[in-house]
C-alpha cells in the first residue's frame, strides 16, 4: 500500500532467515506440531549466574541511566585486556566502541565506511546482514565464494581478481557462520600482503572465535601494518550466552571510532548501562563456563556430523569452530530451499537453506548444534526418515 512512499534505500535491507524459520516453526509449534529447533544461531545454555548477578546488582546500584555514548570506561578497559590476553592485539580505550549487540558494530562500521557506490567483497554463503547493509549503504556488493574443496576458506586469489579501484572494504568471518571454516595464519598474511598500500579496510567479525576446537584464535589486525586498517566486531551473545542481553564492540582507529560514535548516538544514544557492568564480570570473571560450553559443543558436533555423514546422498566437513553444520545434500538430487521446506512441515524438523546465506550456499543446509543431544539424535533420525521418503518419491 505505502510501497511507492518509502525510502529507497529500504529495498536493500532483507530479513534474516534464521528468524523467518523461527517464525514458521513457532506458527507449527502454537498449532500443536512439535517442533526440533536447528534454525536459529543461539547457545542453549544460560547466561553465567556472575553475569547475571552483576547485571541485577547494577540495576539495584541505579546503572539505569545514559551513560558514555562509546561506552563506559571500565568496560572499554576490560574489553582491551580481554582482546590483548585471546587474540594478542594491543589496543586503547579511545579505539573501542561498545554497541547495542555485534550487529550494530556491523551496521555502523559499513554505514561509516562505505560511500554510494564503492565495493565491498564478503563471503559467500556469509552472515546475511553482510550483503544487505551493503545495500542499505548504497555500496555494491562483491562476493567471493567459499568452496568446500577449500574447507570454505577464502581463496585469495579469487579475492584478489575481485578488487578494483572502488574496493573499500573487505569483510572476514572467522570462524564462519554459516560454513563453521576458520582462516589460517597464512590465509591472513596472503590477505595482508594483497591489499598492502591500498587504501582498503578489513571488517573482521569475530564473534565466534572463542568457539574454536583446535588450534588458536587468528586475527588479521595482529599483523604488520593491520590494526589501523581493521574494524574487528565482537561481542558477548555467543561466547557468555547473552544474546538477549544485546552488548558487543568494535574496534578500530580512534578517528573511525569517534564517526561510529557519532552514528550511535544519533540512533541509540548509547548501549544499555546495567549491561555494560554485566560485560565487565563477563571478561573479568571466571572464564571456566566457555571451556565447559566449547567442549559441550564439541562433542554435538561429532555426533551431528557423524549422523550427517552415514546419510544417502549427504556428506559434511567438521567445522573448526562456531556451532553449526553445513552438510552437502547435492547428492540426494534435492534443491536445498525444497529439502528445508519439506522437513519443516512435513518432519518438523526447522533447519536452514544453504542458499539464504547467498548463492554458493546451493546444496547445502545449515544446522546449529546449540541444542541438546536428546535434540540432536532425534532431528537426526527425522532427517533420515524424511529424506528417503523424498528421494524415492522424486524417483
Amino acid at each position: 500500500m505505502f510501497d511507492h512512499l518509502l525510502a529507497n534505500r529500504l529495498q536493500g535491507l532483507a530479513g534474516e532467515a534464521a528468524f523467518k524459520m523461527l517464525a514458521a516453526a513457532n506458527r507449527l509449534e502454537a498449532q500443536g506440531k512439535k517442533i526440533i529447533h536447528f534454525e536459529i544461531g543461539e547457545p542453549d545454555f544460560p547466561t553465567a549466574k556472575n553475569i547475571v548477578a552483576a547485571g541485577k546488582k547494577a540495576l539495584d546500584d541505579g546503572f539505569t541511566t545514559y551513560c558514555q555514548s562509546q561506552g563506559i570506561i571500565k568496560l572499554r578497559e576490560a574489553i582491551a585486556e580481554h582482546v590483548f590476553q585471546y587474540k594478542g592485539i594491543k589496543t586503547e580505550v579511545d579505539e573501542i566502541v561498545v554497541t547495542p549487540g555485534g550487529k550494530a558494530a556491523i551496521f555502523y562500521t559499513i554505514c561509516v565506511l562505505v560511500n554510494p557506490g564503492e565495493e565491498v567483497i564478503y563471503p559467500n554463503p556469509g552472515f546475511p546482514a553482510y550483503s544487505s547493509v551493503i545495500r542499505y549503504a548504497g555500496g555494491i556488493p562483491v562476493p567471493v565464494d567459499l568452496r568446500e574443496e577449500n574447507d570454505f576458506r577464502l581463496d585469495i586469489n579469487e579475492l584478489k581478481a575481485k578488487i578494483t579501484s572502488k574496493t573499500k572494504l573487505i569483510i572476514l568471518n572467522s570462524p564462519s557462520n554459516p560454513t563453521g571454516s576458520a582462516l589460517t595464519r597464512s590465509d591472513l598474511e596472503a590477505l595482508a600482503d594483497v591489499i598492502k598500500g591500498k587504501d582498503i579496510f578489513v571488517m573482521s567479525d569475530e564473534i565466534y572465535d572463542r568457539i574454536l576446537y583446535d588450534g588458536k584464535v587468528e586475527s588479521i589486525a595482529v599483523l604488520p601494518g593491520m590494526k589501523d586498517k581493521t574494524i574487528i566486531v565482537d561481542g558477548f551473545s555467543k561466547a557468555y550466552c547473552m544474546t538477549g542481553w544485546r552488548l558487543g564492540y568494535g574496534i578500530m582507529h580512534k578517528e573511525i571510532a569517534q564517526n561510529v560514535t557519532r552514528l550511535l548516538i544519533n540512533s541509540n544514544s548509547c548501549t544499555t548501562h546495567f549491561v555494560q557492568i554485566a560485560g565487565i564480570e563477563a571478561l573479568t570473571g571466571p572464564q571456566d563456563s566457555v571451556g565447559r560450553m566449547t567442549e559441550e559443543y564439541r562433542r554435538r558436533r561429532d555426533v551431528i556430523v557423524d549422523g550427517l555423514n552415514a546419510m544417502d546422498g549427504i556428506t559434511c566437513r567438521n567445522p573448526k569452530g562456531a556451532f553449526y553444520a553445513f552438510p552437502n545434500i547435492t547428492g540426494t538430487g534435492l534443491k536445498s530451499s525444497q529439502v528445508a521446506d519439506y522437513l519443516l512441515n512435513e518432519a518438523g524438523v526447522a533447519l536452514l537453506d544453504g542458499s539464504s546465506f547467498g548463492s554458493a550456499g546451493e546444496g547445502y543446509l545449515r544446522l546449529s548444534y546449540a541444542t541438546s543431544m536428546d535434540n540432536i539424535h532425534a532431528g537426526l533420525e527425522k532427517i533420515q526418515k524424511a529424506l528417503r521418503k523424498m528421494i524415492s518419491t522424486a524417483k
